[in-house]
């Protein structure tokens, strides 16, 4: 039995849409998102393209962008990407993860910035990688490059979540 999705215990926003052209909603993460650094054969750690529509023009100043994994082996889940502070004119990440200019990357659970690709442990069964693309009402963010990602999240409450995309790609070995 899986854990719940997290989300489901935030305060409700509306939605909006996100796709990419590297993993699909519901589909098995590919190999080029499989991590290097955990020494899953195939992995390159690179963060898929990510394509986002439909949130609240008018008043969206910001975009962060996470990858969670909830059925991690712990008590506080997996935090695999965390971009924040990304300008409400960019509706896109590039396969790779290259930044726009203003945005800033958060260290994942691994310890280094950037997305760090899916390695559940051996025999754990499939886990779920929530992408999320959170729209925001503020154009930065009160943190810093080492602030940890459950304090980005607190921060993004704060701020008040105007609209999020979520979109689940599962890997297991």
């Amino acid at each position: 039995m899986s854990p719940p999705n997290p989300y489901d215990f935030l305060p409700e926003a509306p939605t909006f849409e996100v796709t990419s052209t590297d993993v699909e909603d519901g589909g098995t993460m590919p190999a080029p998102q499989l991590s290097k650094a955990f020494g899953v054969e195939g992995g390159e750690d690179c963060a898929p393209s990510l394509e986002w529509k439909g949130f609240p023009e008018d008043t969206t100043k910001s975009f962060v962008v996470t990858c969670y994994d909830p059925d991690a082996p712990t008590v506080s889940g997996f935090w695999h990407w965390i971009v924040y502070d990304i300008p409400a004119t960019v509706t896109s990440l590039p396969t790779g993860g290259a930044l726009p200019e203003g945005a800033k990357s958060l260290k994942n659970d691994a310890g280094f910035p950037g997305f760090c690709g899916s390695a559940p442990p051996p025999g754990h069964g499939d886990h779920r990688y929530i992408f999320c693309v959170s729209a925001l009402p503020v154009e930065t963010l009160p943190i810093d490059e080492s602030t940890s990602p459950a304090v980005c999240n607190f921060q993004m409450f704060g701020a008040g979540v105007l609209a999020r995309a979520t979109m689940t790609v599962k890997y297991g070995r």
